[in-house]
């Protein structure tokens, strides 16, 4: 983080010219599609809708994608021809997540106030994903009535794009479900003959047999139809979410392309990572569970093929809150669907590691961790908008621990969302809270340094381990649970998105006596440090080491062979000393300096010992090893 406040508008304008909204060049060497890539998307496409329709269906995808390229700047042709996929991700990556209208200030649009925040960080944070910023009817954005345009609230595209001058940009592809209020789906409620295919319709709400609702995975315990009046009478649509969350139709092919529209006009409004929201549920076929089917990752993988050929260097970011072993398979084969898949197992393990002191089932864990190619890696978060996921540890933790953990989060103030399990029961879906209430009870006798020090000690995990940070704005500074929030909105989501006053915020970092500084300051400076070695290249080796179930320790390695970083987290609240046999590391070094406290540590013979005080991170940074 920088220590000054941020250029203001009228100081300074960002100068986005590269990016700015021009005139098609349709003079320009009509763009040929590689024959490997159209061969890939044919083949695809007739694996999803058969022969007879792949072809006409290509016809009109080929037209989208030159339609894209003929809006393209020299500037952008240049980028990507240079583009090293290798390369996509490095150190200097770190993910902030935030709502467009997290911080707010009496008459400006929230995206201006955000591309100032921006600059704020620009030691630490290179990318910034916005959730949902189109207009909505619900769901806090997330139940978008147009795809195509900016909510008015927040501002418009040339704010987006005053966004992209200063840092990388993620967008969400909400492509699984639409609005109610939406246009397509109002013009489906009007019998336009166009839309009646568009969503996933039955004659009534007991349509689907007992048997096959059974097996249908479920994020939720509402309805999994719901009952609409139609000009053409009373039809019951697939709502996986909620019933102003109406699923689309991926089975037919006029959807799949006006998502592909959509997915390259992000692109050329400034995205370099396209989210995937929820697409676990993206195609549906009675019979299966409707999760994690073959079409869907198909449907993934076609994505990345259009990608691929038109617009390399945008990247896919698969949302899957599921299992570990269901959710790293929308890697595929790691160089052919996402480039970066939730770890959605991570913000469980870590927070049952914080309750029970105990890193054993982490630390087992992280040891499966592996490499997945050049080009593909995971998102670490902790937190999010919603809370934190349980379902990612399901298999890792047992169901008794996930019950354990979930009830410490609602002693913490927090709550708990269910799922339907499809038998009549329900079971913990996700914790609604911040991550900071969710470790520290706020009627307990510790005092405040000591409750951050574990919320770093914490945080630091995530920045330590193979793949890309993710952190959400809420998490940066600390936020406690807002019960307010959830009695005036009547939602437990809220728990965890309440707005900043931007003067408020500003004047709570800048004064040294606050939690939202010292946890800002305390996290920035552990993010800026990791920005700056090789050892956390997301392509970078990784041993993690099982020292004693009182730490979390991992040893880093750069890809060139030349930088390694031991980094070891006392996950507990008692003084631990620990030994490390050097030798059985083929580590050489006799010194050491950590680089974050700058304090060096001195090796006897094989062995380092450390003496770690409560909650203590240590970065242990070695000089060459040859």
């Amino acid at each position: 983080m920088t220590d000054k406040k941020p250029i203001s508008r009228e100081e300074k304008k960002s100068n986005h010219s590269e990016f700015h909204f021009m005139e098609p060049d349709y003079d320009r060497e009509i763009f040929q599609i590689p024959p490997e890539s159209k061969q890939k998307i044919l083949d695809k496409l007739a694996f999803l809708y058969g022969e007879s329709v792949s072809n006409a269906c290509y016809g009109e995808l080929e037209r989208i994608m030159r339609v894209y390229y003929a809006y393209k700047t020299p500037r952008m042709i240049q980028m990507e021809e240079s583009f090293n996929p290798h390369e996509r991700f490095t150190e200097k990556d770190v993910i902030l997540i935030t709502y467009g209208d997290l911080i707010q200030a009496k008459d400006e649009k929230p995206l201006q106030i955000l591309a100032d925040f921006t600059k704020y960080l620009k030691k630490a944070i290179n990318t910034l994903h916005i959730l949902p910023f189109f207009p909505y009817s619900s769901d806090r954005g997330f139940s978008v009535t147009d795809f195509e345009e900016v909510d008015s609230r927040l501002g418009t595209w040339e704010d987006i794009l005053e966004l992209k001058s200063s840092v990388k940009l993620m967008f969400d592809g909400v492509f699984n479900h639409i609005s109610s209020k939406s246009r397509w789906f109002q013009e489906f409620l009007d019998g336009n003959p166009r839309f009646q295919e568009a969503f996933i319709v039955f004659s009534t709400k007991t349509a689907i047999p007992e048997e096959y609702l059974s097996l249908i995975l479920r994020p939720r315990t509402s309805e999994l139809l719901s009952t609409f009046s139609t000009l053409n009478g009373k039809r019951s649509v697939w709502t996986t979410f909620s019933r102003d969350q109406v699923d689309l139709n991926f089975k037919n092919p006029e959807v799949l392309l006006k998502m592909a529209q959509i997915l390259l006009l992000y692109v050329r409004r400034g995205a370099d990572l396209i989210r995937l929201d929820a697409v676990t549920y993206l195609w549906h076929e009675l019979g299966t569970s409707c999760a994690h089917l073959e079409q869907t990752h198909t449907v993934i993988k076609l994505f990345r093929d259009i990608l691929d050929a038109v617009a390399p260097h945008v990247a896919l970011v698969s949302e899957t809150n599921v299992p570990h072993e269901d959710n790293i398979q929308y890697f595929g084969k790691g160089h052919d669907e996402a480039q970066m898949v939730y770890n959605f197992a991570l913000p469980p393990l870590v927070l049952h590691t914080f309750q029970t002191g105990s890193s054993a089932a982490l630390t087992k864990w992280a040891m499966g961790l592996h490499r997945v190619s050049n080009s593909a890696t995971y998102f670490n978060i902790l937190d999010s908008h919603d809370g934190i996921g349980v379902l990612g540890a399901k298999n890792i933790l047992t169901d008794e621990e996930i019950e354990m953990m979930a009830l410490r989060v609602v002693e913490h103030g927090g709550f708990i969302s269910f799922k339907d399990n499809g038998d009549g029961t329900a079971s913990p879906y996700e914790l609604n809270t911040t991550w900071y209430s969710a470790l520290n009870r706020e009627d307990c006798d510790e005092t405040l340094d000591f409750k951050i020090k574990r919320f770093l000690a914490s945080r630091a995990i995530a920045l330590v381990l193979m793949g890309i940070p993710g952190i959400y704005l809420h998490g940066l500074f600390g936020s406690k649970n807002d019960a307010d929030a959830v009695l005036d909105e009547g939602q437990t989501r809220s728990i965890s998105r309440r707005s900043f006053d931007r003067d408020s915020l500003y004047e709570t970092l800048d004064d040294p006596d606050t939690s939202t500084h010292k946890i800002a300051y305390g996290f920035g400076t552990m993010v800026w440090r990791r920005t700056l070695e090789k050892a956390f290249h997301p392509n970078a080796a990784q041993h993690i080491l099982n020292i004693s179930d009182a730490v979390f320790a991992v040893l880093r390695t750069s890809v060139d062979q030349k930088e390694r970083i031991l980094c070891v987290i006392n996950i507990t609240s008692r003084e631990q000393h620990i030994t490390v046999d050097l030798s059985q590391l083929e580590l050489h070094s006799k010194s050491w300096l950590d680089i974050l406290s700058e304090q060096s540590f001195a090796a006897q013979g094989n062995t380092l010992t450390l003496k770690l005080s409560p909650y203590d991170v240590v970065w242990l940074k070695t000089g060459n090893e040859g």
